[in-house]
């Protein structure tokens, strides 16, 4: 089912006074406030606590910040927590420092001051407009409201036009616009528009343009530096403190999309070339050269144009040779993503051996000897012929062995009946208790009322009743979960007895009973089978359910 949003789910409360005035302090920065003193977050705190000096009756519960956040979006990690406090009763009012801090959209920030915090009788307090939902006389509010927020949001929207306008000016200018300097190039320390050369990686990037210049391919490129032990551009820049969340790091070693967006940079020249991607419904997208903004001799150069110019067209002509060559088609390849190196923990690449008398011979190779460093793995090489026949009889083995250590098989399936059929009994018999213990409780009731059972024994009796079939409730939800397993169970012996006999008959392999496959370089073999603990989860549940 479709989760339902806070405005549909919405339900219309009941006024009430409320004696304890719980507060929520909302704070927001977006990137178009960021250079006004006055909307800053401390700011904001400053007001809004001198506020609360005035207002003692009014408990602070907690703050939430929203930074660098627009205002034209509800979709704020700070916000959407204020809003889960209130709906679970936490919060009962909410203060920001000014209707712009609330939302710039002026559709739902009306939605939010006008019906959800009314329906949900939440107090909302706006300080610098003197605005207090809980006020009498602000019951006029309804018209203003709603043009201050039309303000706001044309306000945001102007500002966000402004920034746009003015990155574009900078970039005509020359100024680099970027959070992250190319990997060679620094942010000049007075400057942060202005690149400088980094005298530690412009060297390298020195080495990989001259290393191309001279034939060297990108494999070869990536070895080296690996070999050498550059660190790559996303490690080095950890280093400085550039970057720093690990989802951006990398696995540590330079591969050959790095080298290749190097060499094609045009930027080690001395020219910037910004505005190559643009925001189209909300979504960043590649934009055409002719978009792009290009201005020469804006910084120091790593390299000539010459030297970029000689590497442009050498890798030009292998990208030709590349599209030239002729393609053949690869048979489907079962064991896509299965089948890793036992030394490195690297995919092994599936590649084919073209023959001229005979079909192509398939084989699995570890590429991180040959691309990533010679030192980082032994090398892996099998062919896949040899690979699937030994395979299926190791597959045809653990089958066996899994089949063999249960209890289950065709010949034991009454044997199965019977234990189908005793669980149902339970099932049946502690449901028929609990509808008794229903109807005790029901006729509790009736003999309170008839001053048959005094209150005290009235509640005693009624705890013991409804624990009793709390007990039971969770029983049966053991036993039919049970029930749920059994028959899982046997659909699963089933399903790997048909495979096992398919593989026993046809030699053929299914994909779907790997996990994982790892070879090491004398071709060892270690496979981890899907259905080797097919079973344990069911032999749980079910040995729980014959001692109840």
């Amino acid at each position: 089912m479709a989760r339902k949003s806070r405005k549909e789910s919405a339900q219309v409360m009941v006024q009430e006074t409320v004696s304890t005035c719980r507060a929520a302090i909302y704070v927001r920065l977006s990137v178009e406030d960021s250079h006004t003193h006055s909307a800053s977050i401390e700011t904001q705190q400053m007001i809004i606590a001198q506020f609360l000096e005035c207002n003692p009756d009014i408990q602070v519960y907690d703050t939430y910040i929203d930074n660098g956040t627009s205002g034209t979006t509800f979709h704020r990690p700070a916000f959407q927590k204020m809003l889960s406090d209130i709906e679970s009763g936490l919060v009962n009012c909410v203060i920001v420092k000014d209707l712009s801090r609330l939302g710039r959209n002026t559709i739902d920030t009306g939605y939010y001051i006008e019906q959800y915090f009314r329906m949900r009788n939440i107090r909302f307090i706006a300080v610098n407009e003197s605005f207090d939902t809980f006020a009498p006389e602000d019951a006029h509010a309804g018209i203003i409201i709603p043009l201050r927020n039309m303000i706001n949001e044309a306000y945001a929207l102007d500002i966000g036009r402004k920034i746009k306008a003015q990155q574009r000016q900078a970039m005509k200018d020359g100024k680099f616009i970027g959070s992250r300097t190319p990997y060679g190039y620094l942010k000049a320390p007075d400057d942060c528009h202005q690149l400088i050369i980094d005298p530690v990686a412009a060297p390298v990037v020195q080495k990989i343009f001259q290393w191309a210049s001279e034939g060297a391919g990108l494999n070869t490129i990536t070895v080296r530096l690996n070999d050498a032990g550059y660190l790559p551009p996303s490690h080095y820049k950890n280093t400085q403190g550039i970057i720093t969340h690990e989802n951006l790091m990398g696995n540590g070693n330079w591969n050959t999309r790095t080298v290749a967006r190097i060499l094609h940079a045009q930027v080690y020249t001395g020219d910037l070339v910004q505005g190559r991607t643009k925001i189209v419904d909300h979504q960043q997208v590649e934009a055409s050269e002719m978009e792009w903004t290009v201005v020469h001799g804006t910084h120091e150069a790593i390299i000539s144009h010459e030297l970029f110019e000689t590497v442009q067209r050498i890798l030009e002509k292998a990208a030709q040779q590349s599209k030239e060559r002729e393609i053949r088609e690869y048979t489907p390849n079962i064991l896509k993503g299965k089948v890793f190196c036992a030394h490195c923990g690297g995919s092994l690449h599936r590649q084919r051996n073209i023959r001229k008398k005979t079909e192509g011979v398939y084989f699995y190779d570890c590429l991180t000897k040959s691309r990533v460093s010679k030192e980082k793995c032994p090398g892996v090489y099998i062919r896949e012929d040899m690979l699937l026949d030994a395979l299926a009889d190791m597959i045809q083995n653990t089958l066996e062995t899994a089949l063999g250590s249960y209890s289950l098989s065709l010949v034991e399936l009454p044997q199965q009946a019977t234990e189908r059929t005793d669980l149902k009994k339970k099932i049946s018999s502690r449901r028929q208790e609990i509808q008794r213990l229903n109807g005790l409780i029901r006729s509790l009731y009736e003999n309170l009322i008839q001053g048959i059972l005094l209150k005290e024994e009235y509640i005693t009796y009624k705890g013991k009743y409804e624990s009793r079939i709390e007990q039971l409730t969770g029983e049966v939800a053991d036993l039919e979960k049970g029930l749920k397993a059994l028959d899982k169970q046997i659909a699963q012996y089933r399903a790997l007895k048909r495979d096992s006999d398919d593989l026993r008959e046809n030699r053929e392999l299914t994909a779907a009973l790997i996990d994982r496959i790892e070879i090491a370089k004398d071709k060892q073999i270690t496979v981890h089978c899907r259905f080797e603990n097919e079973f344990d989860s069911c032999e749980e549940v079910l040995n729980r359910c014959k001692n109840m």
